[in-house]
């Protein structure tokens, strides 16, 4: 019969996977969704309309990584006033 503890380890690694997948399906998606809308400025508009894309991607870009990180250290403070252990 097999242990709870061997169950508690071996559902570990289930979020990870997860986690990873959706980290990469999403970043997959945002350079698509880039890629395409930068093409569409060149093919209709030339360099300006290609500079203004561009301009935008890496400020959505830098705000998202912002929030991330501003996101995770909400979590970390509010698990450490909880009284979780996080280590």
């Amino acid at each position: 019969m097999p242990s709870p503890e061997n169950d508690i380890m071996e559902m570990e690694w289930v979020p990870t996977v997860f986690i990873a997948f959706k980290v990469i399906v999403l970043a997959i998606g945002m350079f698509l969704a880039v890629k395409w809308h930068y093409d569409q400025a060149r093919k209709n508009n030339g360099p300006a309309s290609q500079r203004a894309v561009l301009r935008t991607t890496v400020i959505v870009s830098v705000l998202f990584v912002l929030l991330v990180i501003g996101l995770v250290m909400l979590t970390l403070r509010v698990g450490t006033m909880l009284g979780l252990d996080l280590t």
